[in-house]
């Protein structure tokens, strides 16, 4: 329970600071309410409080200090927002899930296969310590499964299934592989150097997804949305080349920079008749031939 306590007060502390310099007396109010809806103790304090930025900038890379000038406490360096971002939202969701027995009808989870997660922490320590590993993985288009053995060089989330990103030791080509059809992981003592030509950004950089087209150029696509469907896509972009080029009561349009794969081909049709293509004439003719092959199923 003390250590759930203290990443709670980490978590409230963070969330406060980020959204404006605070005094320790906001800070404070701001950590008493934060317990008080998950039913915690809260145990609070200048002396715990200064403990706590410290754990913080060990733990999250996040440099919380005094701003005379503004009397307050802001965050003055953050190494990643995005991973912490992810962090706060999963202690979040721990939280609303440890609650009591009378509560679990008014939640609903979703009927599906897991994750793999429980893999993480193995291949996380592979990766950090330039070590091979071998595993079992049952691929969507065989029946049967197969030995793999890797250079894991990095993890990807993508429409909540995580891949490992990976340089093969047959070809040593760049492939992804889904934790959920992967099976008795075994970390490999035998070391090896990481590619320095590879960044995940970049690799990644104009990909909707986990596929990387070797002999394919990224495409500047514009897409109209319908103005209620714009409300989603503005709050949830596509991908994060995404810029807005009108957004009114007729459209909301974008654009983006992105391989034109089977992935996203999918992504568009998932949003039915509230998108067009514009762009390029490529697109619009597959989203067409499409449309035009899926009506035939009904004829």
């Amino acid at each position: 329970m003390a250590k759930r306590e203290a990443i709670t007060r980490y978590h409230a502390i963070i969330n406060k600071v980020r959204t404006h310099t605070a005094s320790l007396k906001e800070i404070k109010a701001h950590v008493e309410k934060y317990f008080e809806a998950n039913d915690l103790d809260l145990k609070f304090s200048i002396r715990t409080f200064r403990r706590d930025l410290i754990e913080i900038a060990s733990l999250y890379n996040i440099e919380i200090k005094y701003n005379n000038y503004k009397r307050g406490y802001e965050i003055v360096h953050e190494d990643d927002t995005n991973s912490t971002d992810h962090i706060l939202e999963a202690f979040d969701i721990f939280n609303a899930l440890n609650i009591q027995e009378s509560l679990s009808g008014f939640i609903h989870f979703e009927n599906r296969k897991p994750k793999g997660t429980e893999n993480i922490h193995g291949i996380l320590h592979a990766i950090k310590n330039r070590q091979e590993i071998e595993f079992l993985y049952q691929s969507f288009w065989k029946d049967t499964s197969e030995n793999r053995r890797i250079r894991p060089l990095a993890l990807k989330e993508f429409k909540n299934r995580w891949y490992i990103v990976s340089e093969d030791t047959k070809d040593s080509k760049i492939k992804t592989f889904g934790l959920d059809r992967l099976s008795n992981l075994c970390i490999i003592r035998k070391k090896f150097s990481y590619p320095k030509d590879f960044n995940i950004k970049e690799h990644y950089k104009h990909s909707f997804g986990i596929i990387t087209p070797d002999d394919q150029k990224s495409e500047e696509v514009i897409l109209s949305f319908h103005p209620h469907k714009g409300k989603y896509i503005k709050s949830l972009p596509l991908h994060e080349s995404q810029k807005v080029l009108a957004d009114n009561e007729n459209e909301f349009r974008v654009q983006i920079n992105v391989y034109v794969t089977l992935d996203f081909i999918m992504e568009i049709l998932s949003h039915g008749d509230q998108v067009t293509v514009v762009r390029p004439a490529s697109l619009v003719n597959t989203i067409k031939d499409t449309l035009i092959r899926n009506l035939k199923n009904y004829n």
